[in-house]
């Protein structure tokens, strides 16, 4: 005769089980300031010729 199933002890819920988090409201700039940061830092540096902006040597 199988043995009576016995209750088990309550667990942590697993991240399935878990209820969907609520997002929270992100403003128009800080999106904007993200997604200017993150093509920032996607792209490799230039040299300073490439730029424009860096002072030529007069030798």
């Amino acid at each position: 005769m199988p043995a009576p199933e016995q209750p088990q002890p309550p667990t942590e819920l697993r991240s399935e089980e878990r209820p969907p988090s609520i997002p929270v409201p992100t403003s128009m700039r800080d999106l904007l300031a993200s997604c200017a940061a993150a093509d920032a830092v996607s792209k490799p540096p230039q040299s300073p010729e490439a730029r424009g902006d860096g002072e030529q040597d007069a030798a």
